[in-house]
């Protein structure tokens, strides 16, 4: 097993200290599905949520999400975003809106929390945004399907 890097010598949690690695371009790319009923599903297709626009809204919060990570995940460093991409497919066999998020930087560290937080946040406000239609909503599979970059290398999910 890899050592711990962010914990101390005596198990504490701690930042780890990235102060001594090169920058490096990163991206990361993340991807989450939320499981609607027929109903649900027709009322985002069509634009008619009393919310307002569902799908626009949602990747909206996924890019600020994206910019806020280091806000929202204690031990994980601000990084400069250099693009923020998030794409929302309707999948109507399955009454189902797929989200991928990919964030791109130049940095120290790497990008993996803002691709995973964008997809969160964008699935959180489909919810938010439809749970007065269904209220048994599902959000589930959140998944990094990618990275480039960094000391570790690359990664790719090899049942993407």
């Amino acid at each position: 097993m890899t050592k711990l890097t962010h914990v101390d010598k005596d198990g504490k949690a701690r930042m780890v200290d990235v102060g001594g690695k090169e920058t490096t371009n990163r991206s990361a790319t993340a991807t989450v599905t939320v499981k609607l009923n027929e109903e649900t599903f027709r009322i985002v297709s069509e634009n008619r949520a009393a919310k307002g626009d569902v799908l626009t809204v949602a990747k909206l919060a996924g890019i600020q999400a994206a910019k806020r990570t280091s806000e929202l995940i204690p031990l994980s460093h601000p990084v400069g975003l250099d693009h923020v991409e998030i794409a929302l497919e309707l999948d109507d066999a399955a009454s189902r809106i797929v989200i991928q998020a990919t964030a791109t930087c130049t940095a120290r560290t790497g990008i993996e929390m803002e691709a995973l937080t964008a997809c969160s946040v964008a699935a959180l406000t489909i919810y938010d945004m439809l749970k007065a239609s269904q209220r048994d909503i599902l959000i589930t599979d959140l998944t990094l399907l990618k990275k480039t970059g960094g000391r570790s290398g690359d990664y790719s999910r090899s049942d993407s």
